[in-house]
């Protein structure tokens, strides 16, 4: 599971992005997924999404993961009365805002990318695109 290493405090604010990003092209990869809403993505939906593109295109190519959890995010158990404090960390999430790429591949076909990804598409939680090199939109 993708979390930092450590962190300067704890706990984190409670970010929230609407804006659109600006480095939104292709670094690495012939094809890329492109998020066009803004949300949370936990670490947990990353390697759920990691995983399906492994095993669709049975470990050829190139993979590179955009995004990183950096934020944390807290809660108490269930059942627990108010009062007492913060809870503790639960998971990680990243913070995507509308028009980030969310993962790279090369090495592959098109039709064999464009199924990858949308198979990892179904695992997120915010609607996403495939994009290609030649005609990035």
């Amino acid at each position: 599971m993708l979390q930092p290493r450590r962190r300067p405090y704890k706990y984190g604010w409670k970010k929230v992005s609407t804006s659109v990003a600006t480095s939104n092209f292709l670094v690495k990869g012939e094809y890329g997924l492109k998020a066009l809403d803004c949300g949370r993505i936990s670490a947990r939906q990353i390697e759920a999404c990691r995983s399906a593109i492994r095993r669709y295109v049975k470990r050829a190519g190139k993979l590179e993961i955009r995004i990183f959890p950096h934020s944390p995010i807290s809660s108490k158990p269930a059942e627990v009365r108010m009062g007492s404090g913060k809870g503790s960390i639960d998971r990680y999430v990243a913070m995507v805002r509308s028009g980030v790429i969310l993962f790279d591949i090369s090495g592959v076909s098109e039709d064999m990318a464009k199924e990858a990804f949308a198979r990892a598409a179904a695992k997120l939680p915010i609607k996403s695109k495939f994009v290609h090199s030649r005609n990035f939109s």
